[in-house]
């Protein structure tokens, strides 16, 4: 948005003479056109012209582009505008989305209670993955027990637990629309840990397969309402930040199964594997239960009632009665439901998702397949021991916290010297900088793993060929959530469920394939063709999203509204 936009603003009243220009530092002096006007007349109409000038900001904050500096807004707005913006401590920067004067708002809390819910978020956000993560180290004593072979159990068991956790977002982001965050939260882990418990006790493995799939299918729902759980809670200048330790969760949960019960399971059943995840999943519902709140606040509604308070309404707010009492004031269940199928098809994010999707499916399917060419003889794979798949899966876990702090960092470097350049104006388009980081570290990761798996080489450049790739990874999913959020602020769960939805889609494939063609052709003509995509899909994505975004953005800007 410019001057030229705010000039559009129709005017009863204009500016005149060198006392009525507005230089940014003080309000214009005013008066009717043709005669000097009463002072009501005069306030009538300042604060029509100040509502239409927030409209007009909040338009452009739909649409992704921010004014964060005071300064700035003085400049483009005028002082009479800006002077209404509530700023950050040190009076630098405007707070983005404008807080209430409500103590309930959820911007409102205290640092610590929004810490708490972001670590519960967390915790929570782990389960879907971990748990499927627990075949993996169960895949060989599954098959022993159930007469069969491991690749049978990983396409039977792994791949499709994986697949559904993408449809399973798409319906939790319908149902929290309409009904709120913590419901659905509560309920998604309430039925994951029973159909885990099913899962723990099946009696043959059709019936292990069937509930690990519900179970996936069910708990998926933090990985995809966390989004809207951190923009409900926390401004802009924080947004990144929360989001990087939030996405840490559910990027790091596929390697802590293999590697808490890489060890177990060759001492004691795989029933006591599933077990303890039973357990983590117990935790996680009662840390829900004593801790979250909801955090859905009609921030739009004058007419909002009132929230309730004392163990009848929490129980109420917990099981979603009182989000069913409330729908009158939230999405409609249609609207809702299309909304995921409307962002689905926008340009800019359909680039977006083919280019997590085809990064991260090689993740998805080095996860679940380097435990068969570890633990399978030569010529395939290295004979490793339960034990040495377990520590080997140390590597990715390691890399993931490390990219979880170079993010940070990045994200801060590039949004923040973006601003500086642009006169305190931010665009969603600065944060794919560190595309070009995390792209040449997948490509590199891919072709160390091949290049190590065809020739036998030694472990360490297994070690640091999944490290490598691990790294790029969570820079490029800190990257692109952080910019389809800020490309598309109105539709966060959309947002969220259609990455979730197209990175399991794209890596429940990799893994019916990459075994079976290694075999064929070799690893290293497989993970080089992995790493030549890499490249492709940066070249036809990046560039042009940097160059045309914000012309795209502006052109389907009819998304920009609720």
């Amino acid at each position: 948005m410019s001057t030229a936009d705010l000039e559009k603003t129709p005017h009863a009243i204009e500016a005149v003479g060198t006392e009525g220009t507005n230089n940014g530092n003080a309000s214009p002096a005013y008066h009717a056109v043709g005669e000097k006007g009463s002072d009501q007349q005069v306030e009538n109409v300042l604060e029509h012209e100040l509502t239409a000038h927030l409209e007009l900001l909040d338009a452009a904050h739909q649409n992704g582009r921010l004014v964060v500096e005071i300064e700035e807004a003085r400049r483009e707005y005028g002082a009479h505008v800006a002077v209404k913006f509530k700023l950050t401590p040190d009076g630098k920067y405007i707070l983005w989305p404008q807080p209430t004067e409500d103590p309930r708002d959820p911007l409102n809390w205290s640092w610590n209670k929004k810490m708490l819910t972001l670590v519960v978020l967390t915790m929570a956000s782990i389960v879907p993955d971990f748990n499927s993560s627990i075949g993996i180290a169960c895949l060989f004593p599954l098959a022993e027990q159930f007469n069969t072979t491991v690749n049978h159990v990983n396409n039977l068991t792994s791949n499709w637990s994986i697949f559904l956790l993408g449809p399973g977002g798409v319906v939790a982001v319908i149902l929290v629309n309409v009904i709120g965050r913590l419901p659905i939260l509560f309920w998604s882990q309430i039925l994951g840990v029973a159909f885990l418990i099913g899962c723990t006790v099946a009696p043959d493995l059709a019936t292990v397969a069937g509930m690990r799939c519900l179970s996936a299918f069910f708990s998926t729902a933090p990985q995809v309402t966390g989004l809207f759980i951190v923009r409900d809670i926390f401004f802009f200048h924080q947004e990144a930040r929360m989001l990087n330790a939030w996405a840490f969760g559910f990027v790091v949960s596929p390697y802590l199964g293999p590697f808490l019960f890489g060890f177990l399971v060759q001492r004691q059943t795989w029933r006591w594997a599933y077990g303890i995840g039973c357990i983590y999943e117990g935790i996680v519902v009662l840390l829900i239960v004593l801790f979250v709140e909801e955090t859905l606040y009609e921030r739009d509604s004058k007419d909002r009632p009132k929230i309730e308070t004392g163990m009848w309404a929490r129980i109420k707010a917990l099981v979603g009665i009182t989000g069913y009492q409330r729908r009158h004031f939230h999405m409609p269940f249609w609207t809702s439901f299309w909304r995921p199928f409307l962002v689905n098809f926008q340009p800019q994010e359909i680039l977006s998702l083919a280019y997590v999707a085809l990064n991260f499916a090689w993740a998805i399917g080095i996860n679940t397949t380097l435990v068969v060419f570890l633990q399978s003889p030569p010529p395939l794979g290295y004979s490793f021991s339960g034990d040495a798949v377990a520590v080997f899966y140390l590597t990715p876990i390691i890399a993931t916290v490390l990219g979880e702090i170079v993010s940070h960092y990045l994200q801060d470097f590039f949004t923040n010297r973006y601003i500086r350049r642009h006169n305190g104006v931010f665009e969603p388009e600065a944060r794919l900088w560190m595309c070009y980081i995390g792209s040449t570290l997948n490509f590199a990761g891919l072709m160390c793993l091949g290049g190590t798996l065809q020739n036998h080489a030694s472990i360490a450049g297994l070690v640091f060929g999944w490290g490598l790739f691990t790294l790029g990874m969570m820079i490029i999913i800190s990257a692109m959530y952080t910019y389809m959020s800020d490309a598309f602020p109105a539709y966060q769960g959309e947002v969220s469920c259609l990455f979730n939805l197209w990175r399991t889609f794209a890596g429940f494939a990799v893994a019916y394939f990459q075994v079976p063609w290694s075999e064929k052709s070799g690893a290293l003509v497989v993970f080089g063709c992995e790493a030549a995509i890499v490249v492709f899909i940066f070249v036809a994505v990046v560039p042009i999203l940097q160059i045309w975004g914000k012309a795209i953005r502006t052109r389907f800007s009819s998304l920009s509204g609720h």
